[in-house]
């Protein structure tokens, strides 16, 4: 659902500038309201923490998980009083609830996911996580087009048609904190220790990593945040919103993908027959869930059912062969991989920008497969040998994703100034190119009081 209601924004941007005739620039004002949450709410936690411990040590993670769910359902439900006013800041505020939830969830759910087993394989089970979060995400635009596209419609593009779609979203979350509420969750060993001041700070791999997570989310939402005015362009595709929305699936769908194939490549299992076995099951079961779930249709009275053909998607295929390739080269180590991915982005976004129609169509879409695994793997090689400073550590990973909010705002201003929105993707490239620097350098561990590095 996290993922999910993250991917609706990509939906909710082009529906939200046509309704209310906004800019580039101030249609991407609903990214820096989501993603701004994530910097002050995760610094009152570090501030919060570096004075008086931390409160989720305290208060513990299942708990924390239900707040933060709690938090995301009365999020969605404000945006009915938004679309009734008909303000946008209204849907900015609201927003900006919804975030806070999920930041708390990112805080809770990142550590706890990575500390449920070996050390070793930390990147595994976060891509495993993020799979399913991939999954939401890549519903998200089908769901998302289907519902506030056609079946709330009523045939024009107003605000009123968010209002019920929000509705259900809102009662999924809260629906799910009853369920969690009944859950047994393994506790953590060493939860308790309470860690106060600053010190975790003085660890320069986490530094690296914190800016390094600022870019990589930057990144990655801002190319989401205007793939559909991308695919809109006449000299790419031409797509109208909703025909549009419906390909953010295989954007998602890839990252999908990539990290299902992560968590296996990175896991523990040892023989390589299997695992490569493994990894080509999970391209194909994934490819044929995206390939089935973006030919569901809607016109607003029926459903029914329009497949591309196998040679529309042929090339989309061709990248993820290669995506897979990628996988081997890094050989499921987290910082090679980490380098391969981020340099594979670099050539993408320099194919969108200097190419056109269904070659730099697909090339933006591969971007998410690419894209998958690399919140994990900053994550764990950031978080590597702090121990009890881990919780704090993750309070300020998840504070720099206010990447999202910031960077998108900067493509926005780019695009609206070169009067281009092809070209304003120049902003991306630049923060894969610290992305790039991290996996090669940055993520290196020196220990206190050393110059011994560890990779």
């Amino acid at each position: 659902m996290w993922g999910f209601i993250t991917v609706m924004n990509d939906v909710l941007i082009p529906h939200l500038k046509s309704s209310f005739e906004l800019t580039y620039l101030q249609a991407s004002l609903v990214q820096s309201a989501f993603f701004g949450a994530f910097f002050f709410v995760s610094l009152g936690y570090f501030l919060v923490s570096a004075s008086i411990g931390d409160p989720i040590s305290k208060f513990g993670y299942k708990k924390s998980v239900i707040v933060g769910l709690v938090i995301c359902g009365l999020g969605c439900t404000l945006f009915y009083p938004a679309a009734e006013y008909g303000k946008y800041i209204f849907f900015l505020g609201a927003l900006f609830i919804l975030a806070s939830g999920v930041t708390i969830l990112q805080i809770a759910a990142n550590p706890y996911a990575a500390r449920l087993g070996k050390p070793e394989t930390e990147s595994s089970r976060l891509n495993l996580a993020q799979g399913f979060n991939s999954l939401g995400a890549t519903l998200a635009p089908v769901v998302g087009a289907i519902l506030i596209y056609s079946i709330f419609s009523n045939g024009t593009i107003t605000v009123d048609s968010l209002k019920t779609p929000y509705l259900i979203f809102g009662g999924t979350f809260f629906l799910l904190a009853v369920l969690i509420s009944f859950v047994e969750l393994p506790r953590i060993k060493g939860q308790e220790s309470i860690v106060t001041g600053t010190d975790v700070l003085q660890h320069r791999h986490l530094k690296f990593g914190m800016l390094a997570i600022f870019c990589y989310v930057g990144g990655d939402i801002s190319i989401g945040s205007f793939l559909i005015n991308f695919f809109k362009l006449e000299s790419i595709m031409g797509f109208e919103e909703a025909e549009g929305s419906a390909f953010i699936a295989y954007y998602w769908g890839g990252a999908m993908i990539g990290r299902f194939i992560g968590a296996v490549s990175m896991g523990s299992l040892n023989n390589k027959v299997k695992k490569y076995l493994t990894m080509v099951a999970f391209s194909l079961l994934s490819f044929a869930f995206i390939y089935l779930i973006t030919s569901i249709k809607n016109d607003g009275n029926a459903f029914y059912f329009e497949a591309l053909s196998l040679k529309d998607v042929a090339l989309f295929l061709v990248f993820l062969t290669l995506n897979f390739l990628a996988f081997l080269v890094g050989q499921g180590k987290p910082a090679r991989l980490l380098s391969v991915f981020a340099a594979a982005i670099i050539v993408l976004l320099i194919a969108m920008i200097s190419t056109t129609g269904i070659f730099a169509f697909w090339s933006a879409i591969t971007i998410g497969a690419f894209n998958s695994i690399l919140w994990s793997n900053i994550f764990t090689l950031a978080i590597k040998d702090l121990g009890k400073y881990t919780s704090q550590a993750s309070s300020l990973l998840v504070m720099m994703i206010v990447g999202g909010a910031i960077v998108p705002s900067i493509q926005g201003w780019v695009a609206d100034a070169a009067d281009s929105i092809q070209l304003s993707f120049i902003v991306p490239v630049l923060c894969y190119v610290y992305v790039l620097f991290y996996g090669i350098k940055g993520h290196k561990v020196i220990h206190k009081n050393s110059t011994h590095l560890m990779v």
